[in-house]
Order: structure tokens, then sequence, then C-alpha cells
């Protein structure tokens, strides 16, 4: 398995040289997900997220939003429900070619293009409607900047959470608490 997981470490190059991938290991109190960054394709998105993660932003946060067959969402909030400070919102990334596919990253946003702060989802099945189709609001779409490499189980395990709606905050949220213990990024070669 570690050998496995080695070989994913290695991305193919444009330049016709072997470099490391961008790695990050996921700690849920369900198991542990390893996912994929994509600096190459959406460098704002990714250097914002891991701006997150080395301050240890996602520790102890949780997976308030699931909706099944369609994404889990967390990283914007504590295990008490409080919102966490976050710093301001980035460009939205969504025209970078990636699309919300299963087991793919995104950043969570509101109504507002360039909203994404701290929030992300992982998608439980192709979700094409959250795609880049154009400039404006309505079509712009959703910044994918990862992919889940292993532990998909893990993810969907989690989106088969039952959900409840806890008040007018949270209207998908788990009746289990699932719990992010840590996000890190995972030491290549």
């Amino acid at each position: 398995m570690r050998i496995l997981f080695t070989l994913l470490l290695l991305i193919w190059c444009g330049t016709g040289t072997l470099m490391a991938a961008t790695l990050v290991e996921m700690k849920t109190s369900q198991g542990t997900i390893q996912i994929e960054l994509y600096p190459e394709k959406a460098p704002k998105t990714v250097d914002n997220f891991l701006a997150y993660v080395d301050q240890g932003f996602y520790d102890e946060t949780i997976f308030h939003r699931i909706i099944r067959d369609f994404m889990i969402q967390g990283g914007g909030f504590d295990k008490k429900d409080r919102r966490k400070e976050t710093a301001s919102p980035i460009v939205n990334e969504a025209d970078n070619g990636l699309k919300n596919r299963s087991g793919s990253l995104a950043m969570a946003r509101t109504n507002q293009v360039d909203s994404a702060t701290s929030q992300f989802f992982i998608n439980l099945t192709d979700n094409d409607f959250l795609n880049h189709r154009g400039k404006t609001p309505n079509a712009y779409g959703y910044a994918v900047f990862g992919q889940v490499v292993g532990g998909m189980e893990i993810v969907e395990a989690i989106g088969k959470q039952r959900t409840y709606r806890r008040n007018n905050l949270f209207q998908d949220y788990p009746e289990q608490q699932i719990v992010i213990e840590s996000i890190r990024r995972i030491d290549t070669l």
C-alpha cells in the first residue's frame, strides 16, 4: 500500500521531468482521506487552502453540510458550531478547466463569484451544473482545485450520514458530528 501511495506522489510534468505532487492528508473522525492538489491549474486557490492547512485552521472543524448523492462541505465551523474567522475572499478560479466530478475538491462560496474563503466541498458524484459555463455570476461555477486519491470510501460513508435541519444556519447537518481532526501536507519523496 505504501509503495502504491508513493507512486501516486509522482506526476508527469510537461517538461519531461518528474516532480512531486502536492498532497494533503485529511484525518477525520470517520477515517483518513488523501487529496492531490492542482497548483498548476488553481494556484491562488491552492495557496489559499495550504495557508489555512499550514496554520492548523482546519484542526477540529466539522463537516457541517452533507447532502446525499451531491457533496460534503466543511472547513468553516468548529465542533461547537461557531464560525471560524477567515482571511479575505479569493478570486474564483472555476475557469481553470477542472470539472466538479466525483471525488473532486472545490471551494464553497456564496452567490458572489469571488467570495470563497476557507470552506470547501468534496463532490460525491459528477455535478456538472457546478462547472464554469461563462463569465456571468450565474454561470461562473465553483473552483475545483484537487482530487481525492485515497479514502474515497470514507468520503462516501460521510456522504451517507443522516442529516437534519439544526437551525436557520444548518439545513443539512449530520446527526452524528463528523470532525476534521487535521489536514496536513504529506511529505513527498
